[in-house]
């Protein structure tokens, strides 16, 4: 008979705070997931704006030409310009550039980078062309058997 008495003694949260904790834990996520979905996609947006791509790329006596396209939405400044004889061994090169405000355009602009360096036939180079802000583009081409 004791047990009764205790069940009948204890008591419960009321349905209306119930209601409201159920609430305010209900905001709480949204508010957490809003703002965590909002950081993805502003981080996701800002990469899509400079998509750099190496075209084509030219060997005259004692350099080599890189031809860039931007396919992204954003324009482009090339920072740096990185050459190698393997994707680990990248040196940063003095370059020029055609603009020469080293400027790749949005939606299709290209610029053409200028590298003095001597290179060796039918051997493979890496390079890495790096925007001030965004991805940057890498790739690599085996020399020809001669200038």
């Amino acid at each position: 008979m004791k047990t009764k008495t205790v069940l009948k003694s204890r008591k419960g949260i009321s349905p209306i705070l119930a209601t409201l904790l159920l609430i305010v834990i209900a905001v709480a996520a949204i508010v957490v997931t809003y703002a965590w979905i909002m950081i993805y996609m502003r981080s996701a947006g800002y990469q899509a704006g400079i998509q750099l791509n190496i075209e084509a790329i030219s060997w005259p006596t004692n350099s080599i030409k890189l031809y860039v396209r931007n396919t992204g939405t954003s324009d482009a400044t090339v920072d740096a310009v990185y050459v190698g004889t393997s994707s680990e061994n990248l040196v940063k090169q003095n370059a020029t550039f055609n603009p020469t405000n080293k400027v790749v355009v949005a939606n299709g602009g290209m610029i053409e980078i200028t590298i003095t360096y001597v290179w060796t036939p039918l051997e493979t180079y890496y390079f890495k062309v790096a925007p001030s802000t965004g991805p940057a583009a890498e790739g690599s081409a085996k020399a020809p058997a001669s200038p």
